[in-house]
């Protein structure tokens, strides 16, 4: 079988593996104080504007809890979009340490601003607020479960809006390697780290064998962050190995062409559906793409392809997710094309 399900199933980029062969031998200081952390933070903070902080963990949900943990009090809610990853993906991660997610109908997975302002209007004009948990921070993610972007337009409304309103906002960037190289997308690196309290840099889904940068920019939040690394089970003894990756990653520009070439291959999938007749359910322009087939259709591609079953339209159409990912080969998707014109 032809994997498309995910953008995870392949181990690490190569020249990641090579540096950690070449670096297998050494000793360093454990939990993220080596060389190669250090070096990692400053590779990333080039592409940032001010005095960031960068922190290494392993994955996506436990990054999440850790960000949130560090930045709620107890009675403090986050907003996050219907279809968020930490509303739906993550067990309850966020609920488990005490947060409430309010969530609220995304657009395509994104949430808008007036959605936001409205729901925060109306918790602060109910003369029993105090009753119910606070909204103190809001979540997005780049690209979102949809594949869809935020433009800079849209970020820079949003964290207006939670500056005015004393509120935080997080960018979860799982994907942002694929964001980034999107032709849509006018967010950069340099963007997130003005235009937002917390960011991240995903790795695992993006050339790493496991790993997520967080990036703070609100100095507020920069103090104790390790405490709470540590709390929730992040503080990796041998740091280094997430260092060593990150700096592989931001050596060359090899995050920015090892995501544009998922994109290009998700861009001619798209083409050849388009070509059949066959639409796409979401305007997704990163990795993931999500066409609208019949149960025919899908069932011919299951002989030779797995994809990940999205969401039912109606008795006879289904959407599906194909993923595309740094390690996708062109042979594969060129013979999902021939498959897919075939159909």
């Amino acid at each position: 079988m032809i994997r498309f399900d995910n953008d995870y199933s392949t181990g690490g980029h190569p020249l990641i593996l090579e540096r950690l062969i070449a670096t297998n031998d050494e000793q360093h200081p454990g939990y993220g104080v080596d060389v190669h952390c250090k070096r990692a933070a400053e590779l990333i903070k080039e592409e940032c504007v001010g005095d960031v902080d960068v922190h290494f963990l392993v994955g996506g949900t436990q990054t999440n809890k850790t960000v949130i943990a560090s930045m709620l009090r107890p009675h403090q809610a986050v907003i996050a979009a219907d279809s968020g990853h930490i509303a739906v993906h993550e067990t309850g991660a966020i609920e488990a340490i005490g947060h409430k997610v309010i969530t609220i109908p995304g657009i395509d997975g994104k949430l808008r601003l007036e959605d936001v302002a409205h729901f925060v209007a109306s918790y602060w004009s109910d003369v029993t607020f105090e009753h119910m948990p606070q909204p103190k921070m809001v979540y997005i993610s780049q690209p979102t479960e949809f594949g869809t972007l935020y433009s800079k337009q849209e970020l820079q409304d949003l964290y207006n809006f939670c500056q005015e309103k004393n509120m935080y906002l997080m960018v979860d960037g799982a994907r942002l390697g694929y964001a980034l190289a999107a032709k849509d997308n006018n967010v950069t690196i340099k963007d997130l780290s003005e235009l937002s309290d917390v960011f991240y840099i995903g790795g695992t889904k993006v050339g790493a064998l496991f790993g997520e940068a967080v990036v703070i920019a609100n100095d507020d939040l920069k103090p104790d962050f390790r405490y709470f690394i540590k709390q929730n089970g992040g503080m990796l003894a041998k740091g280094r190995l997430l260092g060593i990756q990150y700096e592989v990653l931001f050596e060359n520009n090899l995050y920015e062409k090892i995501s544009q070439h998922a994109v290009e291959l998700a861009d001619q999938l798209t083409h050849a559906f388009e070509q059949k007749g066959i639409a796409m359910k979401y305007p997704s322009p990163t990795n993931q793409r999500f066409p609208m087939l019949t149960t025919q259709q899908i069932n011919v591609l299951k002989e030779k392809y797995t994809f990940a079953d999205w969401e039912q339209i109606d008795n006879h159409l289904f959407v599906v997710r194909f993923c595309t990912s740094w390690s996708t080969k062109s042979e594969d998707v060129e013979a999902l094309i021939q498959d897919i014109q075939r159909l």
